[in-house]
């Protein structure tokens, strides 16, 4: 039986990387999905990846009007909310020496802010029982050169999820962290400016984590599916950590 039958689920970053793989895990599963992301090119691409039962709404987490414009829409053909993944962020290292307001304000204004809002303006539509999934990272718990406000960014994801935990049980509302370690994704090409930079941008976390191997976004989205589905009913609150025994060894 499907895990996620008759299900309406929504993915914030689903056009591409992690989103993308878990947007297609939980239609296979029997969802309902909408993907949001910035660019509708690439949102159109991930829909026809995906298949039936997907659509895309684009819009900038940052933008209150655009989330209220992607609630609005899931109200009138949907009704309600069954999972919710908030998984929209950004990595743009930059060490404390080369600090800019732009760079911080970005990090931020993505990965704290947009992520917060986009839960406050779900709110109305989730179910009782409903699951939300907030996407953090092990960088919430690890010291990394260059990595200080995206590091701090998910460290205030994870505080969040704690408060909203606390919040929301009475309604049933499993509110959980899913915290990856480096994966390959597109994501991994921002953090160089040429091909082999990017290679040995890989490289190097891969020879940094256990099973030497970087995690393949198909994998964070089976634990996505672990924490969306009645399998983990009795879990509320946690931090589940994929990453290769990276942060365990």
């Amino acid at each position: 039986m499907s895990k996620l039958a008759g299900k309406v689920a929504v993915i914030t970053g689903g056009n591409s990387g992690l989103g993308l793989a878990t947007a297609k895990r939980f239609v296979e599963e029997g969802a309902f999905v909408y993907i949001t992301g910035r660019r509708q090119e690439e949102l159109d691409k991930a829909v026809a990846l995906i298949g039936a039962n997907a659509a895309a709404v684009q819009g900038d987490v940052q933008s209150i009007e655009d989330l209220d414009r992607l609630f609005a829409r899931i109200r009138q053909e949907q009704g309600g909310i069954d999972v919710l993944v908030a998984n929209s962020g950004i990595v743009a290292p930059q060490t404390l020496l080369e600090a800019t307001e732009d760079n911080f304000d970005k990090t931020f204004g993505v990965n704290v802010r947009g992520l917060y809002f986009t839960v406050n303006r779900a709110l109305p539509l989730l179910s009782d029982g409903a699951s939300v999934i907030v996407v953090s990272s092990i960088a919430a718990n690890k010291g990394a050169a260059g990595y200080g406000t995206y590091s701090a960014s998910k460290a205030a994801v994870r505080s969040f999820v704690r408060t909203w935990t606390a919040e929301l049980i009475e309604r049933g509302i499993r509110v959980n962290t899913l915290s990856p370690g480096p994966f390959d994704t597109p994501i991994m090409d921002l953090q160089a400016s040429t091909p082999e930079g990017r290679e040995a941008v890989r490289a190097n976390w891969a020879a940094s984590i256990p099973m030497k191997r970087l995690g393949r976004p198909d994998e964070l989205a089976a634990a996505a599916l672990f924490l969306a589905s009645d399998e983990s009913s009795f879990i509320a609150g946690i931090d589940l950590i994929v990453d290769g025994g990276m942060t365990a060894l």
